[in-house]
């Protein structure tokens, strides 16, 4: 009975938060200004496919250089000595201390054609480069700031293979190639399917990073529904059909993220 009362917050705090806005995005997504029953909402949102497909890829390019990032910093922070992993982790986390907002501006500055970078090249005769506005730099800004996300959930799995299994894998005649990918990667996948999860949900729904560092030309899937709700092209019952149709999308990619059970696994 006790547990009951304490689990009633948090019941509370998802119905609240959760249920009812999940509610509200249904109903406005259905409806008319006049609350009359519509599909028209949610056949609209075809006409933006082209903005789905940039944001899906995008991000899909963006988790994919985090996961090739993160790997091995990931499995070095895993096998330094104890005393020196909360340091390290300390450096990774720390860009995350400051805002989201001024961490996306200080690479306006150092991307822009009058920017660092450029005033660096054009000194050597390399420059200027047109670096800000682009796609790069959209994939730039989503790698930096959601990097972190994908080295922790990696290091939390790669900190608990036992050190023997590599020496065993060693002893038994494997190459450093068989190891990481016959012992390591099978080990590690649930690591790897929840830093691409915490990556790309970010990622495809973000709206400054696009805004800041991609200009107008860049436009994603974030930057379109905060126009519906915020924007000159106000459409409440749009924007609820957009963001309908992006919560299917990414619950139809964590439903394929979830296949990779490491039940599943089978080590070779």
């Amino acid at each position: 009975m006790k547990l009951k009362y304490f689990s009633a917050p948090y019941l509370v705090w998802m119905i609240v938060f959760i249920l009812v806005p999940l509610l509200m995005i249904a109903y406005f997504a259905f409806t008319t200004d006049g609350g009359d029953f519509t599909i028209r909402n949610v056949s609209d949102v075809g006409q933006y496919a082209n903005i789905f497909v940039r944001s899906i890829w995008l991000s899909l390019i963006a988790t994919a250089i985090c996961l090739v990032i993160a790997y091995p910093v990931a499995f070095i922070l895993s096998r330094m000595d104890k005393h020196k992993q909360g340091t390290m982790l300390m450096i990774v986390m720390l860009p995350m201390w400051m805002n989201f907002l001024l961490r996306t501006y200080a690479w306006m500055t150092l991307l822009g054609n009058n920017g660092i970078i450029n005033n660096m090249l054009g000194a050597v005769g390399l420059g200027p480069v047109r670096m800000i506005n682009t796609s790069g730099a959209v994939v730039l800004g989503m790698v930096y700031n959601y990097l972190p996300f994908m080295i922790l959930p990696l290091y939390s799995v790669m900190v608990k293979i036992d050190k023997s299994l590599l020496e065993a894998a060693s002893d038994l005649g494997c190459s450093s190639a068989s190891t990481l990918f016959r012992v390591v990667v099978p080990l590690t996948m649930p690591g790897i399917t929840s830093g691409i999860t915490m990556v790309f949900v970010p990622a495809i729904s973000t709206f400054i990073i696009s805004r800041m560092l991609g200009g107008g030309s860049n436009l994603l899937i974030g930057d379109l529904i905060e126009m519906q709700f915020l924007g000159n092209a106000y459409n409440p019952h749009l924007g609820a059909a957009i963001s309908l149709v992006l919560m299917v999308i990414i619950l139809v990619i964590m439903t394929v993220m979830n296949q990779f059970d490491p039940d599943d696994q089978v080590l070779i």
